[in-house]
């Protein structure tokens, strides 16, 4: 069975990613197999946009091929950094595309699921989003981009996000504007076929949107906006959870749980993207993400955190500390990123 499906549908070109099984995880082969049909795509004239999906009800896009990246690195193959290499140049090309580029993240969208979707000029949530970046808990750390556009989410949202790992549903996506639009599920085929007619995407779009009240689901972000962004602005993770101890509610103190689960390395190095990330532009987000998931794969908290959550899944990682973030970040010198 073909990993990713590529098929021009009226005016649509549509990218299908084709693992329901492992919720759409995202291979070395599927970025592979994207990045010179996008191309393509973008000088045919005779499609007018992109349309990105996932194969099943569940899943857009669970994230990367975690297991595939584990063993890479436990045996020092090149892929384990040449994944995020031709990942990180995939989701730049996204990012830049000439043409309107629609995900819908009809599904879980997690990690490299965030990474060929939030890139794109319109994504469209419904009652089946479950967004979030949760790589801090298996000591990774929140790339493909999370770098430039979590920082600009309202507030402090991203440093909530990256540090919790907390998921938003399709209402919550959309106020995040994690999403640009939001229809039921039951209307995508609808949408699709709209889209496949041609015409302007936006005003396509807006005529299939509507508020996710209308359908039967609330958004709950507006409400914790204030706490978030008063206790999550520091510029430590310490003193982060010593403002969430300190404040004592249930809500608070969920998240300072949440975050002593995580390894203590990727926190920092993800705080550390959300404040530097905030002053940087799109491709040296993407430099410091190469940077710094280099050095990760080589230190132990990854491994042990695949181990504790995907291989024997007993949820006790042993975490190894890392306090030098500095070094996390420093150039590459001859192995920068580069596009």
């Amino acid at each position: 069975m073909d990993e990713v499906l590529f098929e021009i549908v009226g005016k649509s070109g549509v990218i299908t990613l084709n693992r329901p099984d492992a919720l759409n995880a995202l291979t070395l082969n599927m970025v592979r197999l994207m990045k010179p049909v996008l191309a393509d795509w973008a000088v045919d004239d005779t499609v007018q946009h992109i349309v990105i999906e996932g194969t099943g009800e569940k899943g857009f896009c669970a994230g990367g091929d975690i297991r595939a990246l584990h063993d890479w690195g436990k045996s020092g193959a090149p892929e384990a950094t040449g994944f995020y290499r031709e990942e990180y140049q995939l989701n730049r090309q996204i990012k830049t595309y000439p043409k309107p580029y629609i995900a819908l993240i009809d599904g879980i969208t997690m990690g490299g699921g965030v990474g060929v979707s939030v890139h794109g000029s319109h994504r469209v949530a419904s009652e089946r989003t479950m967004f979030a970046m949760p790589e801090t808990g298996i000591g990774l750390l929140p790339d493909v981009g999370g770098t430039y556009f979590l920082p600009r989410l309202p507030g402090q949202t991203g440093a909530w996000l990256v540090l919790t790992g907390a998921r938003l549903r399709g209402a919550d996506a959309l106020a995040a504007g994690v999403a640009t639009h939001y229809t039921p599920s039951d209307n995508i085929e609808a949408l699709k076929a709209a889209l496949a007619e041609g015409g302007d995407v936006d005003a396509i779009l807006a005529a299939h949107h509507t508020a996710p009240s209308d359908n039967g689901e609330a958004a709950n972000l507006p409400a914790l906006q204030a706490d978030i962004d008063r206790l999550f602005a520091a510029d430590s993770v310490g003193n982060i959870v010593a403002a969430l101890e300190a404040d004592g509610g249930d809500w608070a103190l969920q998240q300072a749980a949440a975050i002593a689960t995580k390894s203590p390395t990727s926190a920092a190095v993800a705080l550390r993207q959300m404040r530097d990330g905030a002053k940087a532009d799109f491709d040296e987000c993407m430099r410091m993400e190469m940077r710094a998931v280099t050095r990760i794969m080589a230190q132990a908290d990854f491994y042990e955190g695949v181990r504790a959550t995907i291989l024997e899944k007993d949820g006790a990682p042993n975490w190894t500390p890392q306090h030098d973030i500095d070094a996390i970040f420093a150039p590459l010198g001859a192995d920068e990123l580069a596009f």
